[in-house]
C-alpha cells in the first residue's frame, strides 16, 4: 500500500468508522497542537481514537483533499485536507482544515503527524 492509498483509507475510516488495519504495531501518532501530543503503539492509538471520537458531539460527513505533496522519500507524503462535520444537537455544518505528514512502510502506517486548526475546533466544540 502506498502512502496515497493509506490516506484514502484513513479518509474512509474517518467517515465510516470502518477499521482497515492500517496502523503498524509500533506506529507513532503526533498532534503537536492537539490535546494528546504523542501516542505510541497501534492498540493504544486505536483505543484513544475510539474514545475520543465517541465523545465528539459531531458526525463527520466529508473529507476533501486539498493537496497531496510527494516528498523525496517514496514512503512519505504531506497532505492538506478539510474535514466537515454536522453538529449532532443542532444540525449545523462546520469544517476545519488540517495538514498531515504520513509515512507508510510495508503497507502499514508507521508515522502520522497532524497539524490541526485547534482554535476553530475549540470554538466549535465550545458552542
Amino acid at each position: 500500500m502506498t502512502p496515497r492509498e493509506a490516506f484514502a483509507r484513513m479518509q474512509d475510516h474517518w467517515l465510516t468508522g470502518t477499521e482497515h488495519g492500517l496502523m503498524a504495531d509500533d506506529v507513532v501518532v503526533e498532534t503537536p497542537f492537539g490535546q494528546t501530543k504523542r501516542v505510541e503503539g497501534g492498540e493504544t492509538f486505536t483505543r484513544i481514537a475510539r474514545e475520543g471520537r465517541a465523545a465528539l458531539p459531531v458526525t463527520f460527513t466529508e473529507c476533501s483533499t486539498i493537496a497531496i505533496h510527494d516528498t523525496t522519500d517514496p514512503e512519505v507524503i504531506v497532505v492538506e485536507y478539510e474535514l466537515a462535520a454536522t453538529v449532532n444537537a443542532t444540525g449545523e455544518q462546520h469544517s476545519a482544515q488540517f495538514i498531515g505528514v504520513l509515512t507508510v512502510r510495508d503497507s502499514k502506517i508507521v508515522h502520522w503527524r497532524e497539524y490541526q486548526d485547534t482554535a476553530k475546533i475549540t470554538a466549535l466544540l465550545a458552542s
